[in-house]
C-alpha cells in the first residue's frame, strides 16, 4: 500500500511543502523557540545551493536525465564529481536547505521536522530510485552503491 507513495511527488514540490510545514509549525507552537541564526541559516542555506548546482553540472557533463521521478531513463552512473562522496547529493543539498531555514525560523518543531523529511526521501524517493539502475546497469551500479555512501 505504502509502494503508491513511491517516487509519486517530484522531490523540489516536497522541498517547498516540508519547509512550508516547518513554517506553519513554528507560527502555531510559540512556546517552541529556540535561539535563531540567520548567519548560521545563509551558510546552510548557500551550501545547499552549492551542492544542487554541483548537481546538476554533474548531470550536463555525464548528458543524462535529472528527473528523480523517472530514474528508469537514467543512460549512465554518474559517479564524479559530487557523486564521488554522496549517492544524493541532491537531497543532501535539500537537507541542508530546509537546516537553514529551521536555523532562521529558530524553533524546535522546524528542526525536528528534519528527520521526518530524511526518513521520506531514504523510504519512498532514494530506495525506488535505486532499484531501477540497479537492475539496468546490474553489477557496476551495486558496486557504486558499495563504493558511496547514501547521504555523506
Amino acid at each position: 500500500m505504502l509502494r503508491m507513495l513511491e517516487l509519486k511527488l517530484p522531490p523540489v514540490a516536497l522541498l517547498l511543502a516540508h519547509s512550508m510545514l516547518m513554517g506553519l509549525v513554528a507560527k502555531a507552537w510559540p512556546g517552541g523557540s529556540v535561539p535563531a541564526s540567520t548567519p548560521l541559516a545563509l551558510v546552510l542555506a548557500l551550501a545547499g545551493t552549492a551542492v544542487a548546482l554541483a548537481v546538476v553540472l554533474a548531470f550536463r557533463r555525464a548528458s543524462t536525465t535529472m528527473n528523480p521521478t523517472r530514474p528508469g531513463k537514467t543512460s549512465c552512473i554518474v559517479s564524479t564529481g559530487i557523486y564521488r562522496r554522496s549517492r544524493n547529493p541532491m537531497y543532501l543539498g535539500f537537507v541542508l536547505a530546509l537546516a537553514g531555514w529551521a536555523s532562521h525560523l529558530g524553533h524546535i518543531g522546524a528542526w525536528c521536522l528534519l528527520p521526518v523529511f530524511v526518513l521520506y526521501m531514504n523510504r519512498f524517493q532514494i530506495a525506488p530510485e535505486e532499484r531501477l539502475p540497479l537492475a539496468k546497469f546490474g553489477a557496476d551500479y551495486r558496486a557504486y552503491l558499495q563504493a558511496v555512501r547514501r547521504w555523506i
